[in-house]
Parts: C-alpha cells; sequence; structure tokens
C-alpha cells in the first residue's frame, strides 16, 4: 500500500487524520503504535521521532507527522489526485 499512517488507538488528532483519508475516499493502512513513546520503534524508524499521527505516502516520498500538517497534505494533495 503506498499510504501508511501510524496511529495510537484512542489518539483524537489520529482519529481526525483518519477521518479525513476515509472522507478523501483514499486507500491507506494504518499500523497501531504503542502506548509508550518508549515502544513506538517502527514510527521511530520511519519519522526519526516516536510521536503520531505519522503519514507515509510512498508514492510520493513523502514522510510527515503533525495532524495539522497532514490534515493539509490530505486535502490539498491526496484528495485532489
Amino acid at each position: 500500500m503506498s499510504i501508511t499512517l501510524y496511529a495510537l488507538d484512542g489518539c483524537p488528532w489520529c482519529e481526525k487524520v483518519h477521518d479525513a483519508l476515509e472522507a478523501a475516499e483514499i486507500d491507506y493502512e494504518t499500523e497501531w503504535v504503542a502506548a509508550l513513546h518508549s515502544e513506538r520503534d517502527g514510527v521511530k524508524r520511519v519519522s526519526g521521532q516516536r510521536a503520531v499521527p505519522v503519514l507515509v505516502d510512498e508514492e510520493r516520498g513523502v514522510t510527515m507527522n503533525e495532524s495539522a500538517n497532514v490534515l493539509e497534505y490530505v486535502d490539498s494533495t491526496l484528495a485532489s489526485s
């Protein structure tokens, strides 16, 4: 899958990104991360930090964090594709 969202269950910022991806009818895969930051090695490997949400768009070579940035990217780039 080209789009992967690293998210934490119950995270309100992650839910906003999920909702935006769903509303734009974008196919994506979710990688659920551990609640403890110290156990988030997978997200650290791809983004260099342990916070979520993180969106990885392999097709465009984009990896980004911060929900506001991700939401803007979904709206301006992915939804218009």
